[in-house]
This record gives structure tokens, sequence and C-alpha cells, in this order.
């Protein structure tokens, strides 16, 4: 598993962050950084990191949720009480 923070110049303080904001997310969009972890009072307090970077994370989050929800419902899947892929054409009319 991936830590938050890999390598300390990712780490920025609020108030660094505050006033270099530009730069920093020039970094950020060029990619130059892959993610900078934004520390207010000694804590992590935000992640900002490039779009298509977050677009990527939130698409791998979704194929693994859809993963996991085969797998269960294979688990239960009963061959006698499936429904043909024409007859579910059918039912919602696509049957041609």
């Amino acid at each position: 598993m991936a830590t938050l923070l890999e390598r300390p110049e990712d780490a920025v303080s609020a108030t660094n962050m505050a006033r270099n904001f530009s730069a920093r997310l020039k970094e950020i969009s060029s990619r130059t950084t892959d993610r900078l972890v934004v520390f207010k009072d000694n804590q992590p307090a935000a992640v900002l990191m490039n779009v298509q970077a977050y677009q990527d994370l939130v698409d791998e989050l979704e194929d693994l949720r859809i993963e996991a929800i085969s797998r269960d419902r294979l688990v239960s899947y009963q061959a006698d009480q499936a429904i043909s892929h024409d007859d579910m054409r059918s039912l919602f009319g696509h049957g041609d």
C-alpha cells in the first residue's frame, strides 16, 4: 500500500502553500509533482493532485468496486435461475 507521503519534498505547510500557490499548482498541473500533502499544525490536512491522476484513481476504485460486486454475485449464482441474454433484451425492449 502506498504511503501518503513518499518523498519529503511532497510535503508543504499550509502557509507555504498559500504563499506559493501558483507555482505549486503549476507543479501539480504539469505533473512535475504527483501530489502535494498540505500540512497544518504538523498534521496532514489535504492532498493536492493533478486532475488526470485523480480521475485515474476514481476509475480504478470504481473498477475494484465492480469486481468485488461481481465476485460476491458469482458465489450465489444459480444457473437454473439465470435469464438468457435474448430474454433480457426482450424484457427491456431491445429484442430485434
